[in-house]
């Protein structure tokens, strides 16, 4: 039997399980139950109503946080010669071609996110059993195979983050942290729903989001009242 600690059942006590929470009020409790030593991750869990089994119903793609995500994430930047200089003057972390290719052969992977041009793929093809397990293969869906490397980099520096549904048809990504102003939560927040409504498979029928839940790292979920977001966005 797992030991429950008392500070995830005073955490637990914040929030009633059979309430739908309005987003301001939702916000206001994550950060509530938030009480962890260190600035908790907010999260958002989104249910959608899609066929899994459905390859035209999977939903992948980024979007751009007005008020980021807390972390500066550090990026690896897959690019032939003629490019370097542009990556390294917009921020990328790591910059290089065949080189930094071999270097994750050796088990290297101090980053957060891969940019690659499209004429890298191939080459990266040869590591996708490296990159893909890990959430890390470029991908044009998400913006980050593109010959756009300074903007990309740049907003993925601001805020950019990718978002794809799991093998439960569940969307899970970071919404700011415990320290954000709520406004600035919400805003994101708002901004994300937006996203993946618009997002929606043209073969999707009925309601689209099932379920919206917001938790801290180390707290309880919450539950949206999604129609009042839906209707607001």
């Amino acid at each position: 039997m797992v030991k429950v600690s008392k500070r995830k059942k005073a955490a637990d006590k914040l929030v009633d399980r059979n309430k739908i929470y309005a987003i301001e009020e939702a916000v206001e409790c994550a950060k509530k139950a938030s009480t962890a030593k260190f600035d908790e991750t907010i999260d958002l869990n989104i249910s959608l109503n899609i066929n899994i089994k459905d390859s035209t119903q999977m939903v992948r793609g980024a979007v751009v946080l007005p008020y980021g995500t807390g972390k500066v994430p550090k990026i690896a930047c897959f690019v032939k010669a003629d490019k370097k200089k542009v990556a390294q003057d917009a921020g990328a972390d790591y910059v290089g071609d065949d080189d930094l290719i071999e270097k994750l052969k050796t088990g290297w992977c101090e980053f957060d996110v891969a940019i690659a041009t499209p004429d890298m793929m191939r080459e990266l093809g040869k590591v996708g059993k490296i990159l893909g397990p890990k959430g890390l293969m470029p991908s044009p869906k998400a913006g980050t195979v593109t010959n756009e490397i300074e903007k990309t980099i740049k907003e993925i520096k601001k805020g950019k983050t990718e978002y794809k549904t799991d093998k439960q048809g569940n969307i899970n990504i970071c919404c700011g942290k415990k320290s954000f102003e709520n406004t600035s939560l919400i805003k994101n927040i708002e901004t994300i729903l937006h996203t993946i409504v618009s997002a929606r498979p043209s073969s999707v029928k009925g309601n689209f989001i099932r379920n919206v839940f917001i938790s801290p790292t180390m707290g309880p979920g919450i539950k949206l009242d999604i129609t009042a977001i839906t209707r607001s966005i």
